[in-house]
């Protein structure tokens, strides 16, 4: 008696998930947050309550490209002498690593705001370390690409109400920089502000403006670096700030 096996083939349909593309939406919450990459495009309008009912702000991608992030955010605040928001990019990739363990932190900016008249802001890099990865905050460190009549915290201030800086002339990345110190209530913070005000187009590593403060002002090397933005820090008045390209990574 022969006995036949019959083998039975199931094809099973292979199926290809496309990724979602980045959303270019135009968003206004107050804490919308928009990934794209290694990165997230976040509105953070913490101090929103400090301004007038009819002040507005909203932000969006201007491009898909993941490498190379293009955002704009147009904004109205009006009330109160405090910070409105922090609108930025936040870098996602390589966070939380120790201070000694970076190498280099090469970063792109290219960017445009208008108008530049009757307005109170910042534009700036602004990054934090603790003392554990994803901890709290011990130190921030704002390196200011533009000083729209805003002016760093400080612990000390002149009698027009300027804040003295406590080191000048620094040389990094190509620009030179006053560095200030001051608190904010929950950490420590140093200002890097270029000497000429603005700077529309930067391209260096950051890393160094971190070495300076572990060899100069006792940051420690062995806290970890736990947020990495750069974005724009509104008080008052109404513009448009545009990002051509951003770019920051950790090596």
């Amino acid at each position: 008696m022969e006995t036949r096996f019959l083998a039975f083939f199931v094809f099973v349909p292979l199926l290809l998930v496309a990724a979602s593309p980045p959303d270019l939406e135009n968003h206004c919450g107050l804490w919308d947050n928009i990934t794209i990459g290694s990165y997230s495009l976040l509105l953070n309008q913490w101090g929103a309550y400090g301004g007038t009912s009819d002040s507005w702000q909203c932000a969006q991608l201007t491009s898909t490209n993941t490498n190379s992030i293009a955002w704009k955010t147009s904004y109205h605040w009006a009330g109160g002498t405090g910070v409105k928001s922090f609108t930025n990019i936040q870098l996602n990739a390589g966070i939380n690593r120790r201070l000694d363990e970076i190498n280099s932190m090469p970063a792109v900016w290219n960017w445009t705001m208008s108008p530049t008249t009757g307005i109170v802001a910042d534009v700036a890099f602004d990054l934090f370390t603790s003392n554990t990865p994803g901890g709290s905050s011990v130190n921030e460190i704002m390196i200011w690409m533009a000083n729209f009549k805003a002016g760093p915290i400080s612990y000390e201030y002149d009698s027009t109400g300027t804040a003295k800086p406590i080191a000048t002339g620094i040389s990094l990345g190509g620009y030179s920089w006053n560095l200030y110190s001051g608190t904010n209530g929950y950490n420590k913070v140093f200002s890097f502000l270029h000497t000429p005000k603005t700077i529309t187009k930067f391209k260096a590593d950051i890393f160094p403006f971190i070495t300076y403060l572990v060899q100069h002002q006792g940051v420690a090397s062995s806290q970890y670096l736990i947020t990495a933005q750069g974005g724009l820090e509104p008080t008052s008045g109404s513009a448009t700030f545009t990002t051509s390209s951003y770019s920051l990574s950790i090596c």
